[in-house]
């Protein structure tokens, strides 16, 4: 049995901490490969208050097999109190591409 690729989305509240999270997470093969979308503007309710803020969004390339690590990373290395981590089983994709990311989840011997 395989594990099953993942894409877990993440908000930042700014380029330099996604950038810092992306980096972390390929050094640390927990991510094969992280993109830092561009600026967009989140509405969301907190504390019974309607908030916006300008959040910048990573999409993690994962495993199931690493994502417990991933998500304990995640967590530790976000300054949001609560951060949004979602994780969506990829279905399908280019053989060649996931069996690449399996081997980055892979420490080197």
């Amino acid at each position: 049995m395989t594990d099953t690729i993942l894409l877990v989305y993440c908000s930042c509240p700014d380029r330099e901490t996604a950038e810092a999270i992306a980096t972390a997470l390929v050094e640390r093969r927990l991510a094969a490969c992280v993109n830092i979308g561009g600026d967009s503007t989140s509405v969301y309710r907190w504390e019974g208050r309607l908030e916006r803020a300008t959040e910048t969004m990573l999409s993690i390339k994962s495993s199931s097999r690493v994502y417990p690590a991933l998500e304990r990373a995640l967590v530790a290395l976000h300054p949001y109190e609560l951060p949004e981590i979602v994780a969506v089983p990829v279905q399908q994709g280019l053989p060649g591409y996931l069996q690449w990311v399996e081997q980055c989840l892979t420490p080197e011997s």
